[in-house]
């Protein structure tokens, strides 16, 4: 069952699917429904009437959010993020082939994005780089554990048959052993004795120094 966050609410781990707490900071927040639905949702060939929609949008700090939100939520109609509803049309046919690296992202800081199914396979693999368990990628996924370790070989068959083809070495897990000390049967050869310094007489400077201060 998925869970609705209100307007007003702050960011939570829910599923990106439901999150509106980028609402409250849009342009047309506020705005009164019926001119809402004018400014936003104008016939196909009011071009006037668009123009004006994309104006507010082009000033608005959440214009992603709002695409991102009509993309999870099928909303095919009006304009939404700035782009009408023939501009998003690709994107909505490509949906599941949409790769975002930034949910990508928020998904291993913690956060429960609604992921299509090319950015569930990224993280996949990187998640089997990371070192991740089949119990940890299942929770993370809400999927089974089988399922979870299904993925994770198929993501370890990948990166072995990668490196099979670019010839990467395997990496051989080798132990240090402590090694005995070498022996050398020859005796060490005798350093030359130091050269003992040579005495020398020293003068004194003062005998021949002037008296007084320098002229």
């Amino acid at each position: 069952m998925r869970h609705i966050t209100t307007h007003t609410s702050p960011a939570t781990g829910l599923r990106g699917i439901g999150d509106t707490s980028w609402q409250p900071r849009g342009v047309c927040h506020g705005m009164d429904p019926e001119d809402a639905d004018a400014t936003f949702f104008p016939l196909p060939r009011d071009h006037e009437a668009i123009a004006d929609a994309k104006e507010l949008c082009a000033l608005c700090p959440v214009r992603r959010d709002c695409f991102t939100y009509a993309l999870d939520n099928d909303l095919k109609e009006g304009i939404w993020g700035g782009l009408t509803a023939a501009e998003r049309r690709p994107w909505h046919d490509g949906l599941p082939q949409r790769l975002d690296y930034s949910r990508v992202v928020a998904f291993f800081n913690g956060r429960d994005v609604h992921l299509t199914e090319a950015e569930r396979k990224v993280i996949v693999d990187h998640a089997y780089v990371r070192g991740w368990r089949p119990d940890r990628l299942a929770a993370a996924l809400q999927i089974s554990y089988k399922h979870a370790r299904d993925l994770l070989r198929q993501a370890a068959n990948k990166v072995f048959d990668r490196d099979r083809t670019l010839g990467v070495p395997r990496r051989k897990n080798t132990k240090k052993q402590g090694t005995p000390a070498k022996t050398n049967s020859q005796p060490p050869t005798a350093r030359p004795a130091a050269q003992q310094p040579v005495s020398r007489p020293v003068t004194s400077a003062s005998a021949h120094a002037p008296l007084g201060k320098a002229a």
